[in-house]
């Protein structure tokens, strides 16, 4: 039976490298239409697969899409977008936000917008961001990440340790992402342009490819809240 060294805790290189790669991560909302080579994409998702989960269900069923069959999606998405047919599997209420997550959301909406040169005011030009996001920023892949049927929050949670995961072995790779809970928002429109089966409820989707540098949209940062806002240390 083969075993696995793990490197020891007090091993810095292992620390700087882990912070570089978490901190390093963000949203790119700009990409080049290079894809990613099929063995990149097989190494990728192969490390994503390590993520923790409860028990070890591993429940996340995961579509990988490129090609014509994103060409496909997107233009699905659109439709679907302009006739107003949203069918997420997963509630969504805005009320679900207090006030200081509304801060947070305001805070990184003005950085977006503000890099894009969309004024806050100008709704039109917001409504048309949102349809180009259904294109997936412009990358030639996107992940949907479902659940079984049956799941209730604790998979979610399970998805979620799993997406993160994935994001942080695509930075590994060099390979830019965006997260999109709105793709979420048209569920049983993916299900039908891929061929999905019913009994799988979408969670989201992650758009990725490599970065488009010229675009000012790549180069926003967005403030992260104080250790002390989010975290207690009880002993």
């Amino acid at each position: 039976m083969s075993t696995t060294t793990l490197p020891s805790p007090a091993d810095a290189s292992l620390r700087t490298h882990a912070e570089q790669l978490i901190r390093g991560r963000r949203a790119i909302r700009a990409f080049r239409p290079d894809p990613v080579p099929d063995e990149t994409l097989r190494s990728v998702f192969s490390l994503a697969g390590a993520a923790p989960s409860n028990s070890n269900t591993q429940p996340w069923c995961v579509e990988v899409v490129s090609g014509s069959a994103r060409d496909r999606l997107g233009a699905d998405l659109r439709v679907a977008h302009e006739a107003g047919r949203m069918t997420p599997d997963y509630p969504y209420d805005e009320a679900m936000y207090s006030d200081i997550h509304n801060e947070r959301r305001a805070a990184a909406g003005a950085a977006m917008y503000g890099a894009l040169g969309i004024g806050r005011e100008d709704h039109a030009a917001r409504a048309a961001y949102d349809v180009e996001s259904l294109d997936f920023y412009g990358a030639p892949h996107v992940a949907l990440l479902f659940l079984p049927s049956s799941a209730e929050v604790r998979m979610a949670a399970d998805v979620g340790m799993y997406g993160q995961t994935l994001l942080l072995a695509l930075t590994a790779h060099g390979i830019a992402s965006c997260p999109q809970g709105l793709l979420s928002f048209y569920a049983d429109t993916v299900r039908r342009s891929l061929d999905v089966p019913e009994d799988r409820k979408l969670l989201l989707g992650i758009s990725f490819g490599y970065a488009d540098p010229s675009a000012p949209v790549n180069s926003i940062t967005v403030p992260r809240a104080d250790l002390s806002e989010t975290t207690r240390f009880t002993e």
